[in-house]
Order: C-alpha cells, then sequence, then structure tokens
C-alpha cells in the first residue's frame, strides 16, 4: 500500500518546478493532494489532471499566501475540498535577487513576505486542524543559501534563514501533539530559476558539488514524501540539506 495512503495535503506554490514535483510526489504515495498556486493557473490545472489521470485525487486552489485572510482561506478550503489536512508543505517563493547597495525596499518585503511571512501564515492555520486529531507534517523549503548565504541575495537568504527558525521553534510549539516540523535546505536544483544561468556559470556551480551534478525536483519531492511519512515519525525541528554536498 503506499505509504501516504488516506493522508491530505496541501503543497503551496505546487505549479512547476519543486512544488509540482513535491505535489506529484505526494499522490502518487496515496495523498490527496491541494495544488495551491498565485498566478500559473493554467500549470496547476494541469497538474491536476495529470494526478487524477492516474486515478488520484487533487484540486487546484489560488491564494496568495502571503495574505492572511488568502492564506485562511486556502487552508479552510483544503480541509473543505479533502475533508482534512494531514501534510502542509511550505513551498511557495520568489526571487528578487539584487546587491544589498541596490535592493529596493519593495523587493525586499515582498520575498519576506512570500517566502517567510507566507509559511508562518498557512502554518498557523493548518496547526489548528493538525492540533485537533494530533497528528500532523509540515515541511518548509528553506535553501541552503539559508544556510550558507549568498551575494545578491539577502532577501532570499534571510527569508530562508528565518524559515530555519520558524521550523525549530515550531517543531517545539506543537510535538506534543504528534505534530513534526522540519526544513529542506536544497541547492542547485534544475528549475527555471537554475535554468536561466549562463553554461559558464553552470559549470562553475557544478564544480562546487560534491556529486558532481545539478539536483532534480525529484530529488527534492523522495525527501519530502520521507519526512511527510510515518517512517519519519521520530524526526523534528532538523534541517536537512538536499544539495548534493555543496555545504559540505
Amino acid at each position: 500500500m503506499p505509504s501516504l495512503q488516506g493522508r491530505r495535503a496541501l503543497v503551496t506554490g505546487a505549479s512547476q518546478g519543486i512544488g509540482r514535483a513535491v505535489a506529484l510526489r505526494l499522490a502518487q504515495e496515496g495523498a490527496a493532494v491541494a495544488i495551491n498556486y498565485h498566478t500559473s493557473r493554467a500549470g496547476a490545472e494541469d497538474l491536476v489532471a495529470a494526478i487524477t489521470s492516474a486515478g488520484g485525487t487533487a484540486v487546484a486552489l489560488a491564494a496568495d499566501v502571503s495574505d492572511g485572510e488568502q492564506a485562511e482561506a486556502l487552508v479552510q478550503g483544503t480541509v473543505k475540498a479533502l475533508g482534512g489536512l494531514d501534510i502542509l508543505v511550505n513551498n511557495a517563493g520568489i526571487t528578487r535577487d539584487g546587491l544589498l547597495m541596490r535592493m529596493s525596499e519593495e523587493d525586499w518585503d515582498m520575498v519576506l513576505d512570500t517566502n517567510l511571512k507566507g509559511a508562518f501564515l498557512c502554518t498557523k492555520a493548518a496547526v489548528r486542524h493538525m492540533v485537533r486529531q494530533r497528528w500532523g507534517r509540515i515541511v518548509n523549503m528553506s535553501s541552503v543559501v539559508g544556510v550558507t548565504g549568498n551575494a545578491g541575495q539577502a532577501n532570499y537568504a534571510a527569508a530562508k534563514a528565518g524559515l530555519i527558525g520558524l521550523t525549530k521553534t515550531v517543531a517545539r510549539e506543537v510535538g506534543s501533539r504528534g505534530i513534526t516540523v522540519n526544513a529542506l535546505a536544497p541547492g542547485f536544483i534544475t528549475t527555471q530559476m537554475v535554468e536561466g544561468l549562463s553554461d559558464e556559470v553552470r559549470a562553475r556551480v557544478v564544480e562546487r558539488i560534491t556529486l558532481g551534478r545539478l539536483g532534480s525536483p525529484e530529488d527534492v519531492a523522495g525527501t519530502v514524501a520521507f519526512l511527510a511519512g510515518e517512517d519519519a515519525g521520530y524526526i523534528t525541528g532538523q534541517v536537512i540539506g538536499v544539495d548534493g554536498g555543496l555545504a559540505i
């Protein structure tokens, strides 16, 4: 039997990239999945079609997770559509890169609001349901740059580092209720963000990766699926690098 049979999951920012791969993997493991999107309705609906055509259950739900009312409505909509909520993957994220001296306050706020505040709002809403059922899995998508920092990404790195602090704190608060909270710190994954790099830059990046290759969204999705299941029931408050050894 699939490892997540009967579970209900919400994946934010799931219309493309890592979020899409995570949603697909959770569905393959038997979970019913709510696909959150903000702007890419077509991508979300395509993903729902892919899951349902394979015999799974999925629904697309639009929401800007940085808005408190929309985040709350997203969680409530998931519960209504799927009959409950067991797994939350806070994956929604954006970048607005630039050196600190040139970074606008707007670009700082936009990245922190989506990447960090959005996770806070969705977690706060989801925990209410998980506490009542005394079971839950929350996985926050941090980044290797939240651990190491990265020039030109002060806003992104700060948000991802903040997710690590949020992960550890919420894990302490809800552990007695059977809820685990963990973070992943992916490295360079072959998504649209990385595909925009020049061949020269990509080659330099690969040289720094112990395993000698870029990661795939499926590499990340497999780790999420593990953390969402019963076998990870004694793991909480952890930051797991999925970076091919980049941060060693």
